[in-house]
């Protein structure tokens, strides 16, 4: 009870030192959302490194002046706080998870989910992302792998209060993330044993086979995550948010995997794949140099937005993975704009 009180009391007293999103100046940020560009754009070719930011600062998309690789941007300057030694840290946990790791060997029974959380007894942060072998092991510092410059990414980083944590690791249980580095010291041991746990790659079991929990940014910003374990053997676009939300989707991500699902009108609410994006510049991409997964309701009058982490193909409905979902108009504005065309039923 000490160590919490003390650790609430000294992040009340310094604000500029919490744990949190950060954004391209290194300042905290309740929540920023990245998109970054695939090298192949239609009639132009680029670095593969460039990329669109929005932050709960702003009020709409702008082309960051830094790259992805670079430890100037968002991504870059959240990291810093766990490469700069909070992993050494016995008053911060966190954890690292990503189904196709740096350096270690691809193995599809875990879910197709990737994401950071680094949080002390006062708040923290929650990165969830798309792209492989990312990010680095914290002892190497920051590096963005050459694998991923070639498709498009989007990340999103959420500020949460400490008690936010344990919501976010119940989701994670049903994910099946594979953990490749993860500290949980023994003072945050008791109440976090469910993350120790999965950290060591124990298999918990869980009471049905998908989670929605109601999240609140350290601002008061209102998100929903929905998370579905193997068991759950459907589309979680189709099959579950959109009929659970009544609303259509319009739905981006990568079409290349092997058995993509088409447009899905059968349900009482559709679920259509987004076939180009309009991005800044203007640049226009195809869905199949895309690997970011997102989607937003088609009407504008009712707005949802959701980042996540599976891709609408037959081999996923048998994945864990999951989706974060806001109502906030400026983010579903931001996303609806960039849709160019989309592929009906």
């Amino acid at each position: 009870m000490f160590l919490m009180l003390l650790g609430c009391l000294c992040c009340s007293a310094v604000f500029s030192v919490d744990i949190s999103c950060r954004d391209e100046r290194g300042d905290p940020v309740d929540w920023f959302l990245i998109y970054k560009l695939p090298k192949k754009k239609i009639g132009a070719v680029g670095t593969g490194l460039d990329y669109m930011y929005l932050d709960s600062k702003m009020e709409s998309w702008m082309m960051s002046a830094f790259l992805v690789n670079m430890t100037q941007g968002a991504i870059g300057q959240t990291l810093s706080q766990l490469y700069s030694g909070a992993y050494k840290s016995n008053s911060s946990v966190y954890a690292i998870y990503n189904d196709a790791p740096p350096i270690i060997k691809y193995n599809v029974s875990y879910g197709h989910t990737k994401g950071v959380m680094l949080f002390d007894r006062c708040q923290g942060f929650w990165l969830s992302h798309t792209i492989p072998h990312f990010p680095s092991f914290p002892e190497k510092g920051y590096i963005y792998p050459e694998s991923g410059k070639v498709n498009g990414q989007t990340a999103l980083c959420v500020t949460y209060k400490y008690k936010q944590f344990f919501h976010i690791v119940n989701q994670l249980l049903y994910m099946s993330p594979r953990f490749f580095n993860c500290s949980v010291p023994q003072t945050f041991s008791p109440e976090f044993s469910l993350l120790s746990k999965l950290c060591d790659n124990m298999k918990v079991p869980f009471d049905t086979d998908r989670s929605v929990e109601e999240l609140v940014s350290a601002n008061g910003e209102q998100f929903t995550s929905f998370v579905k374990s193997a068991c759950f053997v459907d589309d979680i676009y189709s099959g579950w948010v959109a009929q659970l939300l009544a609303v259509n989707l319009l739905v981006e991500t990568w079409q290349i995997t092997g058995h993509p699902l088409p447009s899905n009108c059968s349900l009482p609410w559709h679920t259509l794949n987004i076939r180009r994006v309009r991005a800044l510049g203007p640049a226009l991409f195809l869905s199949r140099h895309d690997h970011s997964k997102w989607c937003v309701s088609r009407d504008l009058e009712t707005p949802l937005t959701c980042l996540g982490d599976l891709n609408r193909d037959k081999a996923q409905m048998w994945r864990g993975g999951g989706l974060t979902c806001t109502r906030h108009p400026l983010i579903h504005k931001a996303f609806r704009r960039l849709v160019d065309d989309f592929m009906g039923c």
